[in-house]
């Protein structure tokens, strides 16, 4: 299973997505590892193997799935230890079956839970024997060590599904309180109530609209791009969010060209270099100004909340732009800027800041609009 285990390795400029899980190697002692699982099938065990080759090593032992007592192990640099009395849960069937589970998982196909689940789903729409045995060996086909999850519930886990394919009389692998009873009429009709209790609730799952709305944008992305030099225009595009887009605000009585101005400005506790900025020709000379100058104490930690008031002066200001920004609707907005990783995404090396509080102060503007803002009245 994938989980929350990411990562990836690049091959020949293609990003291969990939996850891992913990192994054994048997190199002279054992060391406890990384197994490595790609898209493509490869398997990284302190080296790239393929899937065939994998099973090779998985037969001879050297990714080891059974740890004799008394054998000296050691993991990373971390710890050495010795076994005593180890019990291990996989063989090399079960962890070949669910590496080949986890590259159909990375790929998005069906693995061997969906395949049974597919199975199950022809049976109860066509309760034949035959239908069944091939759902039960379709069960059979899951790794034993990943057969409770099959439901995706952590009460009954697998039960029921042990009892629909086994059929009345019929045996299950385990019971859940122990015992090899035959299954009795009452436990499949429950069974089967439950397959269908389920098969209900995930249409309704399906068609359900998220209470507080879809959890990703609707809108295409925007990317506003680094361009010079900006000129103000009566029917700006999304270049004027830009900060170097000009268009005069006034904070605290100072009239400032543009938010870049304001902001290289505020950052320096040194009034005259601060009044010089302000006159700057372009926003690029305003910031070239700043910095050589004093930094006002704790400005690190306040730039952030020192941005978001001139975004908000800005739109507030002119609403024209105001407007720009409610087009993008839901938008992810990505904001290049070539002097901070800090305020720009950077083609994903940044942290996008001025994107992200642009997306702030545009969801500040919709909920006004609405009437739902913090100022709003019953």
């Amino acid at each position: 299973m994938i989980g929350r285990r990411v990562t990836h390795r690049m091959a020949d400029g293609i990003r291969v997505p990939g996850t891992w899980r913990p192994v054994f190697i048997r190199n002279g002692d054992y060391h406890l590892t990384d197994l490595f699982i790609y898209a493509d099938g490869l398997i990284d065990c302190w080296e790239l193997v393929t899937l065939e080759q994998f099973e090779e090593k998985l037969r001879c032992g050297w990714v080891a799935t059974e740890l004799p007592d008394g054998a000296r192990a050691s993991g990373h640099e971390l710890a050495a230890w010795k076994f005593s009395e180890p019990h291990t849960w996989l063989t090399p069937e079960l962890l070949l079956a669910e590496v080949r589970d986890t590259v159909d998982q990375l790929n998005g196909r069906p693995d061997s839970t969906d395949r049974c689940l597919d199975a199950v789903d022809a049976f109860l729409a066509d309760r034949t024997e035959e239908k069944r045995a091939v759902a039960r060996a379709a069960y059979l086909a899951i790794p034993e060590t990943q057969r409770h999850y099959a439901l995706g519930d952590m009460d009954r886990k697998d039960w029921p599904l042990q009892v629909l394919v086994a059929g009345p009389g019929g045996r299950t692998e385990s019971r859940p309180y122990g015992g090899d009873d035959p299954v009795t009429q009452e436990e499949y009709d429950e069974a089967v109530d439950y397959f269908e209790d389920r098969a209900q609730w995930i249409a309704e799952r399906s068609s359900r609209v998220p209470a507080d709305g879809p959890v990703t944008p609707f809108a295409p992305a925007i990317q506003l791009y680094e361009s010079y030099p900006l000129k103000t225009s009566d029917d700006p595009d999304t270049r004027a969010l830009r900060n170097n887009y000009p268009a005069p605000l006034d904070i605290d009585g100072v009239t400032y060209p543009s938010v870049a101005h304001a902001y290289w400005a505020l950052s320096t506790d040194d009034p005259e270099v601060r009044a010089v900025i302000a006159e700057a020709d372009t926003a690029a000379a305003a910031r070239n100004m700043a910095v050589g100058a004093p930094r006002r104490e704790g400005w690190e930690q306040a730039r952030t909340a020192v941005m978001t008031r001139l975004l908000r002066a800005k739109f507030a200001q002119h609403p024209a732009l105001a407007r720009v920004l409610l087009d993008t609707d839901d938008a992810t907005i990505v904001y290049d800027d070539g002097d901070s990783r800090f305020w720009g995404d950077n083609a994903g090396r940044g942290r996008n800041w001025t994107g992200r509080l642009l997306e702030l102060v545009r969801s500040e503007l919709h909920a006004e609009r609405a009437g739902i803002g913090p100022t709003a009245t019953a």
